[in-house]
Formats: C-alpha cells, structure tokens, sequence
C-alpha cells in the first residue's frame, strides 16, 4: 500500500510538470506567432490546462487528508505541489495581460523572456521526474543548478527589458501594461526556481 501511495503522488507532481511546459509551449506559440484578434480563443484553451492542473493538485490535497504514511513530510507535499501548480497559474497570468491590456504589438525582448519560460518549464519536468529516485538520481542536483541559472538569466533579461520599455517607450499606457507582462513573464521563471529549491531541501531532508 505504502508503494502505491508513493507513486500517486511522484506521478502527481510529473503531470504537474507536465502541464506547466504544456501551458509554456503553448503561450510561447501565441507571442510567437501574435495575433491579437486570436487571443480569446486562446485563453479557452490556455484555461483548459490550468484547470487540469488544479485537478492534479486538488487530487493531492485530499489524498493527503486520508494518508496513513506519504513517502515525504506532508507539508512539503502539499508545499511542492502548489509551487507546481501557480507555474502554471503565472503562465496564465501572462495571456490574461495580452488579453485584458489589448496588446496589440509583440515586443521582441518579450520573447526572449517567454523563451526562457519555456526553458525553465522543460527542466523543472526533467527535475520533477527524478524526485522519486532522489536517492540514486545522479542528475537532480544538476537539474537545480541549471534551475538557478536560467532564474538569473531571466532576471537579466527582465532588467534589460524593463530599462528599455522606460528609456525608449513615451506612451505611458504601453510602458505599464509591458511593465506588468514582463513581471508576470519573469514570475513564471522565479517559481520554476522555487519548485526547484523546495526540492533541494526535500532531498536534503531526506537524505
């Protein structure tokens, strides 16, 4: 019984994962290929997978009401899988602001950072998919390295993005609907990176 309830919540966390790099490709499919008039249409579909997302997460929680024993502490189950989960709610959060702010330009250094999301999902699923083998796994610590990072060259880029927005940009409605997509775009990378950290210290804690 106990094997069993270990793999429930590891395969948990994978499709976890999964769906933020699904949520990832996705919106890096829409600023790449930019149509403004598509966007609704786009967040029906964008929406479809956070809702499975939050499906995953809920099935966790009240899993976790009823355990006898979990192959980890509770509260960094719990912990994990929320970090998990708002990945995917900020990739959301980005389309929303394409949407509610009637962006009708994409920026280029915006894809750079969307870019870079991608990236960090890609790896936190390949980082997620060692966690059950942490004891043996010989590429998890590797995997939070490189987590850390991408998470400092999306603050880079988040930097030069910002600086260029307010010294080349005069319309102030522009400067802050980008202001407020290039925060949403660099938060998506900083919980990557939270999910990354949380690991660590689960491994470390288990150990």
């Amino acid at each position: 019984m106990a094997r069993k309830n270990d793999a429930f919540y590891f395969e948990a966390f994978c499709a976890s994962a999964d769906y933020s790099y699904q949520a990832a490709q996705l919106l890096s499919k829409i600023m790449h290929n930019f149509d403004p008039d598509r966007l609704e249409e786009a967040i029906d579909e964008m929406h479809a997978i956070e809702q499975a997302a939050d499906e995953r997460r809920h099935e966790v929680l009240d899993a976790l009401v009823t355990a006898f024993v979990t192959p980890i502490e509770r509260e960094d189950i719990a912990e994990l899988s929320e970090y998990l989960d708002t990945v995917t709610d900020r990739i959301e959060g980005v389309l929303h602001r394409l949407y509610f702010n009637n962006i009708r330009e994409m920026r280029p250094d915006a894809l750079e950072l969307v870019d870079i999301v991608v990236r960090s999902c890609e790896l936190m699923r390949s980082l997620v998919g060692e966690l059950s083998q942490f004891k043996k796994s010989k590429k998890l610590r590797q995997y939070v390295v490189e987590l850390n990072t991408i998470e400092q060259e999306a603050d880079d880029c988040y930097m030069r993005s910002m600086r260029n927005l307010h010294t080349t940009c005069t319309d102030p409605i522009v400067v802050f609907t980008w202001h407020e997509t290039y925060s949403f775009l660099e938060y998506c990378v900083d919980y990557c990176e939270q999910v990354a950290d949380t690991i660590d210290t689960i491994v470390m804690k288990n150990s």
